[in-house]
């Protein structure tokens, strides 16, 4: 069911995947308040907070059994009551991002398969080829999602550089900067709309022990690994916002901001400023390998966390049972309800605060009280650490609350 010797770049491929997802569309458009600038130290800090509470899962992680996941964790060091509050949150987070997958993902696969056919494919039919296909490689096992996630990052990153390349040479740091904004021009206050999608858009911490189950229990590898994953996605959102931020003017984002950051009307909005050539169809192929690389990162969390709730084995039959309660709900939601995530989605990166960065701290204070003499992987930092990643989910909750009752300014164009 797993390599024998899992390779340090493919687990870092299967984060990098699942981080790398639909944040990628969605931070040019959240951070356009606080503009470039103010856009990388958002994303600095968020992906040093997220790492950091992801490394904690992992010391915490340690101490139990392989493919050991949340329920046994936060049973065992917090109680039920908080067992519960997770479980809630990290079911809510990953069936509601499969369910979204399966739809994005089933949309693209029906048009380019139909394209191909020179005839009309149906949503449902692409819905079922997408989800067949990428499901049964997480029920195999995680070298395959290893294996098939390393081709899909290969060609996003081909797609990347090829859509881009055009742009990051058209860069204007007149516009890259906004120096030609009127005086008294103001950023910082559009900080609380941002901060969440840049949560969500480095959320991977249901693979954590996936990670550790498949690398045979060596934590300083999935440590490398959860380190070179996130740094790539980091790296590619980077450059994302320099190629978008240096190109379209800040006072001309209104149109992206009113239609939530769609990739055709942000591709439209763009090309009045710089060339944009096949960047609409080299972004949909970009998309695509997005979307299934993240639906076998996020799956993958599931099936295991879904595993270890229900103390289901590693066998034919015990990965069948697990697959069939990840994998049915969202695909039967889906195909009865095709759009019903709209209604909830909103909430994703408040229930996703929940188990990325408030419990990940409370489980490591716990957990170092009740196990004093670890001498096995150690996170970097002591209680400052603790702090600093709690202090980050309440400040990214309050944010997502006061953005949405529109307490806090909210950036318009």
């Amino acid at each position: 069911m797993s390599a024998q010797n899992p390779s340090l770049i493919g687990g870092a491929l299967i984060i990098a995947g699942t981080v790398i997802g639909a944040g990628m569309f969605a931070n040019p458009t959240a951070t356009s308040g606080i503009w470039f600038t103010g856009s990388l130290v958002v994303l600095l800090y968020t992906w040093f907070s997220m790492l950091s509470s992801g490394l904690m899962l992992l010391e915490v992680n340690t101490h139990y059994p392989h493919g050991a996941s949340f329920d046994t964790m936060v049973k065992d060091l917090l109680g039920k009551s908080w067992n519960i509050i997770n479980g809630i949150a990290v079911a809510f987070v990953l069936y509601l991002l499969t369910y979204a997958y399966i739809f994005v993902g089933g949309d693209l696969t029906a048009q380019g398969l139909g394209n191909l056919l020179n005839g009309q494919v149906g949503l449902p039919a692409g819905q079922l080829i997408f989800f067949t296909v990428l499901a049964f490689c997480v029920w195999a096992s995680t070298y395959l999602v290893d294996r098939l996630t390393s081709i899909l990052i290969g060609g996003m990153v081909i797609a990347f550089f090829w859509a881009t390349g055009g742009l990051l040479s058209e860069v204007k740091l007149p516009v890259l900067f906004d120096s030609q904004a009127q005086a008294g021009t103001q950023y910082w206050i559009y900080t609380a709309s941002a901060l969440p999608v840049c949560l969500a858009s480095f959320g991977f911490h249901g693979n954590v022990s996936s990670l550790l189950k498949y690398f045979n229990g060596n934590a300083r590898k999935v440590a490398r690994a959860l380190q070179l994953g996130t740094l790539i996605a980091l790296t590619i959102y980077i450059v994302w916002q320099l190629a978008i931020q240096g190109n379209l003017p800040r006072s001309s984002f209104a149109p992206v901001i009113e239609a939530g950051g769609q990739v055709s009307v942000l591709i439209d909005t763009l090309s009045k400023y710089v060339p944009t050539g096949s960047m609409n169809t080299v972004l949909s192929f970009f998309a695509y390998m997005a979307i299934a690389t993240s639906f076998l990162g996020v799956t993958l969390g599931l099936f295991d966390y879904l595993a270890d709730l229900f103390k289901w084995d590693d066998s034919t039959a015990g990965r069948t049972k697990t697959a069939a309660l990840t994998f049915l709900p969202p695909l039967i939601c889906c195909l009865l309800f095709p759009t019903g995530f709209v209604t909830v989605i909103g909430y994703v990166g408040l229930a996703a605060t929940v188990w990325t960065a408030l419990i990940p701290a409370m489980l490591l204070f716990k957990a170092r009280k009740k196990f004093p003499d670890n001498e096995g992987y150690r996170v970097y930092g002591g209680l400052w650490l603790i702090v600093w990643v709690f202090a980050f989910g309440m400040i990214n909750i309050a944010a997502q609350i006061f953005s949405q009752l529109e307490i806090v300014p909210v950036f318009k164009g």
